[in-house]
């Protein structure tokens, strides 16, 4: 797994950039990240404590509200964020989710959460030729965790997490094959 950063032109933080190869087909490999209610991304992902689909606007695009555990030894408080979400696949096989912060009627800000907000961000599950049983995955993340966090203390959280989500997506998806 690779993990780089540089400045956002979003906002005063970073854009990170995740890469590695996953050892399962890209269909797998989605139906672990895919954000869909009941998915399995809630179960696996430690960075995940619930995702809701707040309004299905198309079979594609969805306002969803996911909210995160404390993190960082608690001194990262819970989160939530309220997104309006894209998939689509394209013709060579890759998948994507793309998000982006959006505001909703239905999802005021909650007292027990800090409202984070994700500027342009997603994932690709793009599938290596010849190789059906391994995924090429890409993730952006541009996430302002919101409150009052210092950027030293989410420069120091984001690259591990990243790192944690991919290794954790290699368990999980070899347990859809148990």
């Amino acid at each position: 797994v690779s993990v780089s950063w540089r400045p956002s032109a979003e906002f005063a933080g970073n854009v990170y950039r995740g890469e590695g190869i996953v050892p399962a087909s890209p269909q797998d490999v989605w139906e672990c990240i895919k954000p869909v209610a009941a998915g399995l991304r809630t179960k696996w992902d430690q960075n995940v404590k619930d995702f809701e689909v707040v309004e299905a606007v198309s079979d594609t695009v969805s306002i969803c509200r996911t909210t995160t555990p404390s993190a960082f030894m608690k001194v990262i408080s819970p989160r939530e964020f309220v997104d309006v979400v894209l998939m689509r696949q394209y013709e060579d096989g890759t998948m994507l989710s793309a998000a982006t912060n959006v505001e909703h009627p239905l999802c005021p800000p909650q007292p027990k959460f800090v409202r984070g907000f994700n500027y342009p961000c997603g994932c690709f599950c793009i599938p290596l030729p010849g190789e059906p049983d391994r995924t090429q995955l890409l993730s952006f993340f541009q996430t302002d965790l919101g409150g009052y966090l210092p950027q030293t203390v989410v420069d120091s959280f984001f690259p591990a997490s990243i790192a944690g989500f991919y290794s954790n997506l290699t368990k999980a998806v070899k347990t859809l094959k148990a």
